[in-house]
């Protein structure tokens, strides 16, 4: 194996990066290693190379340029690493015996004196999320690098990584070797429901401009790109029992089915509405805190399925198909509440006036006892008229509440999931019609350790993150499609 990797380490002056620079020149296969410095600082007679930011498109360049063999070894992050046995020679033959791109692996974490496992997941058409996993540990062959770089259409100040990677996956294999080839220190201990979020926090705006720039270029090159031009949401004749129906699903939620029920209950809108609640066999007493309310208002229709294998997605079919509801499906979750008795009003006129066959809101994060929390409200505001439905594919969410044309929803169907069941279709919608918006708080988010999303293992984040990018790769083929036609 005679091919051999130029290593660029980000150097922010902690000491562990001696020890990492230790750890990689150990390797025969290093040819050399440059430290990635914003004032030029290097160690232990390492290159320096000066940047702006990591992963602009300036320091992508400098890591082209500086690159004189086969492959460049990129540490994404100013972390430890531990290489493993024979490591950067099983990144080298897999990238010789596969043409890949980019090469990543599973990794381990180190906490203390123990090692825990981070797999990693596969790459597909449809992880284009900006936040796509690779471990801080990837190789990038160095023609791959040559020709993302020099596609680049702007000088990204935060995107540049993001936008050679999306060059490099358009015509190279992009490669998981899923063994654990090196151990890391975890730098981002946060649960998963405490990450979630971040795309969406004001304080990042800029950067996530950036990325919409770069994942916008990507679309047009992969034919995926959908001009601003929706179809007219047409009205079938259909006769509704209300105007408007709200839809809850839930399973075991005594502590909080209450409050959404009663932040339900209190709308004052001018037409009528119902309560569909749909509820899942709950054994924990859910049940019977919905008896009791329906029994005394009988605007709630509690709804028990036939069917014992349905999840959130599932529960949604049977809720908009039932003859219970109305001409617009509004969701509410079964922990969240509306945030006062003028929200379902406000969703609903904005199907009167902007003639949309979906409406998503805005909302505040707050604690179980409603007390507001970071990032506060998320009113997804890269959703835009013009590119909304183009960059939703990079995103994580779309927002809530989600609002919906009951017969726009019912031909569509939901995937019969408990997550990513409302990005599906919400995705889907928006290949065709335009999304109304309302970018002022009508929704209260509550996160508490119940939440399904709160503290989830890798390997569930793994199968959740996984199934988004196969929902983003199905919808990337139909916008293909649609162009093609």
């Amino acid at each position: 194996m005679d091919n051999k990797a130029s290593v660029f380490i980000p150097y922010d002056g902690f000491e562990h990066t001696k020890t990492t620079i230790e750890n990689i020149k150990k390797y025969d296969l290093v040819d050399s290693v440059y430290l990635l410095s914003q004032d030029g600082s290097t160690v232990q007679s390492c290159t320096a190379i000066q940047i702006d930011s990591i992963f602009s498109a300036d320091t992508l360049n400098k890591i082209n340029e500086h690159t004189k063999n086969d492959y460049a070894l990129f540490l994404t992050q100013d972390t430890l690493i531990e290489p493993g046995q024979f490591s950067l020679e099983r990144f080298i033959q897999v990238a010789d015996d596969t043409d890949a791109g980019i090469i990543y692996s599973d990794y381990y974490a180190k906490k203390g004196d123990t090692r825990i496992p981070l797999p990693v997941i596969d790459y597909q058409t449809g992880s284009v999320r900006d936040d796509f996993n690779f471990g801080p540990l990837v190789l990038l062959r160095k023609d791959a690098l040559a020709g993302a770089v020099q596609s680049l259409q702007k000088p990204f100040k935060y995107a540049g990584w993001y936008g050679v990677r999306l060059a490099v996956s358009r015509e190279y294999p992009v490669v998981r070797i899923p063994e654990f080839l090196y151990t890391t220190v975890e730098v981002d201990t946060r649960k998963s429901g405490e990450k979630m979020f971040d795309y969406v926090d004001p304080k990042n705006r800029d950067v996530q401009i950036d990325m919409e720039a770069a994942f916008t270029e990507h679309l047009k090159h992969i034919g995926a790109y959908l001009e601003p031009k929706f179809e007219k949401v047409k009205e079938t004749g259909d006769t509704f029992p209300v105007e408007a129906s709200v839809i809850i699903p839930v399973r075991n939620r005594k502590k909080t089915i209450k409050d959404a029920v009663e932040s339900v209950l209190k709308q004052k809108p001018d037409f009528d509405f119902n309560l569909i609640v749909v509820d899942n066999y709950s054994t924990d007493g859910t049940t019977d805190i919905l008896k009791g309310i329906a029994q005394k208002d009988k605007r709630l229709k509690h709804i028990i399925p036939d069917r014992t294998d349905l999840g959130i997605g599932g529960c949604w079919n049977v809720g908009v198909h039932s003859d219970y509801c109305g001409k617009y499906a509004v969701q509410l979750d079964s922990d969240d509440v509306y945030i006062d008795d003028t929200t379902l009003q406000k969703i609903v006129d904005v199907f009167h006036i902007e003639k949309c066959a979906m409406v998503i809101g805005s909302y505040i994060m707050t604690d179980f006892n409603l007390r507001r929390i970071p990032p506060g409200l998320i009113d997804h505001r890269e959703w835009t008229p013009d590119n909304g439905r183009n960059n939703a594919l990079r995103i994580n969410g779309l927002g809530a509440p989600r609002a919906f044309y009951t017969p726009v929803l019912r031909s569509i169907k939901i995937p019969n999931v408990s997550y990513g069941e409302d990005y599906a279709i919400g995705l889907a919608i928006s290949r065709n019609y335009q999304i109304g918006r309302i970018y002022e708080p009508v929704y209260y988010c509550r996160r508490w350790e119940d939440n399904t999303d709160a503290s989830l293992d890798i390997n569930k984040l793994n199968a959740h993150n996984t199934y988004k990018d196969r929902i983003r790769t199905f919808e990337i083929h139909a916008r293909q499609q649609k162009n093609a036609r």
